[in-house]
């Protein structure tokens, strides 16, 4: 009777334990809570209010009629009118699913051109 002679190594259980391990390794790390730094903050005597930044709502009507916290402003007046609000307050953009897109264009491109970066647009949820 003859040896047979193994000229290779055979992997597949090799390969087999790697993607186990790599299973495991993907599905702990999930559950890893990263970013949170917990800090004990030291107390101070001097207390400064900082005042709560007003936001601002724009709303668009199905009409078209554009609305700066209920209060109706026509197109012409829109740029004016956000210009007497600070960059840094929060704006926030509702419209009508029926409303026609122009208007929304209108007042997002008003907000880019005068450079608001705090913009959120209000959508509902099902």
């Amino acid at each position: 009777m003859r040896r047979q002679k193994f000229d290779s190594i055979n992997v597949v259980p090799f390969i087999d334990i790697m993607l186990v391990l790599l299973v495991i390794v993907l599905t702990t790390a999930s559950f890893i809570q990263t970013g949170i730094i917990k800090l004990d903050l030291p107390t101070s005597s001097s207390k400064i209010e900082e005042k709560p930044k007003k936001e601002l709502k724009i709303s668009i009507k199905k009409n078209g009629d554009i609305f700066f916290d209920k209060e109706k402003v026509e197109q012409e007046e829109v740029e004016k009118r956000l210009l007497s609000h600070s960059k840094e307050s929060p704006i926030h953009l509702y419209s009508d699913k029926e409303a026609k897109f122009d208007n929304f264009v209108f007042i997002l491109d008003i907000l880019k051109k005068n450079e608001y970066e705090n913009l959120g647009i209000v959508t509902k949820n099902d």
